[in-house]
């Protein structure tokens, strides 16, 4: 019995060169004095980084929270969530997600795309909701208590 060989583009993912990516989701609480100003200035920033260092994602900010998810290069995300750990502008950096895998980008422009703020809620939850970590479970539920309670909401004002 003669076996032929699979043609060409007949094997999953062939001709698509789909790259193998690195992604983090996590969240963190914005520092007192961070006002739109100052997101407006991250956002100059991380549209001048990641296309050089081929990052893509987004940042939801609102309540004094910062939602982000990074996708790229292993190297480069992982050297931009380092930078991220030590920025003072933010704090309690929680990560939801990090995985790699062989797949398209979920965000192929986007060198950082800003999500309007009404979707933090939304998102907590939906990462909440998603949650492995016993750990990073009760942080979101703390931050989502403080957001139902108001008390985030002075942090994400100018």
């Amino acid at each position: 019995m003669n076996v032929l060989p699979h043609p060409p583009g007949d094997e999953p993912h062939s001709g698509l060169n789909l790259p193998l990516l690195y992604n983090v989701v996590y969240c963190s609480r914005a520092d007192a004095s961070v006002d739109e100003a100052a997101v407006e200035r991250i956002l100059v920033t991380a549209r001048r980084w990641n296309p050089v260092h081929g990052v893509t994602g987004m940042l939801v900010f609102g309540s004094g929270i910062f939602f982000q998810w990074l996708e790229g290069p292993r190297s480069a995300v992982q050297e931009l969530m380092a930078k991220l750990r030590a920025d003072p502008r933010h704090s309690d950096v929680i990560e939801f997600s990090v995985d790699e895998e062989v797949r398209e980008r979920l965000f192929p422009t986007w060198d950082m795309e800003r999500v309007d703020a009404d979707a933090v809620r939304d998102v907590l939850t939906d990462a909440l909701d998603a949650a492995k970590s016993p750990q990073h479970a009760a942080s979101l539920r703390v931050l989502l208590e403080e957001l139902d309670a108001g008390r985030l909401a002075e942090l994400g004002q100018g």
